[in-house]
């Protein structure tokens, strides 16, 4: 299972937010290229990135930090955030995101979702958020009313690679995982699945890896390693 660390930037800095709401920003490193090279050493294969400027305002906004990021470490980036066009796309590939994530675009214009699987299969993932078990769009300031299983299904036939699931109302809260609703949300999922979102300890990593034989096949790790509470190198040596 891989053991993905998150880096989120908001105003160039390395930042996490409380159940993403913006303006419950706690600012952990001023240096987002530094704290890649830690993970880095620490042992990441892959580090995920997301734009939160590009999420809140729908366009990029952190792509030259990002793109230094990828040039400093030699493991896998992937990114989200604000990625609404194929321009945006070819641009993150062409800096060396070996993936991109797509969101609200993914729910809200279906004709870009599919060129986009069309053209990078390999390098689109899907970025599933819920708050109070439903989807949540525009960096999580609006919810959708729509059957996540379908959805699910549709996603498969398009060819997407990967789904991230992030557990909004738990996220950035330290309470430790739901793993009812990720048990569900894996189990309806025909695509592999990466989970996220109030992973507090390496007993939480312990009762996500119970799910590998479902189709979890990675955690993403945010605030329990910028406070200590998870030691990524010991996550990483025990679970990877």
């Amino acid at each position: 299972m891989l053991i993905i660390p998150a880096i989120d930037l908001k105003d160039g800095k390395c930042v996490r937010l409380l159940k993403g709401e913006d303006g419950t920003e706690t600012v952990f490193s001023e240096d987002p290229v530094g704290v890649a090279r830690k993970w880095q050493e620490s042992g990441a294969k892959l580090i995920h990135v997301v734009d939160l400027d590009g999420a809140f305002s729908g366009e990029p906004k952190n792509f030259d930090i990002i793109r230094e990021i990828v040039e400093s470490v030699s493991c896998s980036v992937q990114v989200g955030g604000g990625i609404r066009n194929i321009k945006t796309i070819e641009s993150y590939l062409k800096a060396g995101v070996s993936r991109v994530i797509l969101g609200t675009a993914a729910f809200l214009n279906q004709e870009f979702l599919i060129e986009s699987c069309m053209r990078f299969t390999q390098n689109i993932a899907i970025g599933i958020d819920t708050k109070m078990g439903k989807i949540a769009v525009k960096g999580w300031t609006e919810v959708m009313e729509l059957d996540t299983k379908s959805i699910l299904s549709d996603l498969k036939a398009f060819g997407v690679s990967m789904v991230i699931h992030t557990n909004i109302d738990r996220d950035g809260t330290m309470e430790g995982v739901n793993l009812g609703s990720v048990r569900e949300f894996v189990e309806s999922s025909p695509i592999p699945v990466v989970a996220s979102g109030g992973i507090a300890s390496i007993e939480d990593i312990e009762k996500l890896s119970s799910l590998e034989a479902m189709g979890l096949v990675g955690v993403i790790l945010g605030k329990s390693i910028y406070t200590g509470k998870i030691n990524l190198k010991e996550a990483i040596d025990r679970f990877s």
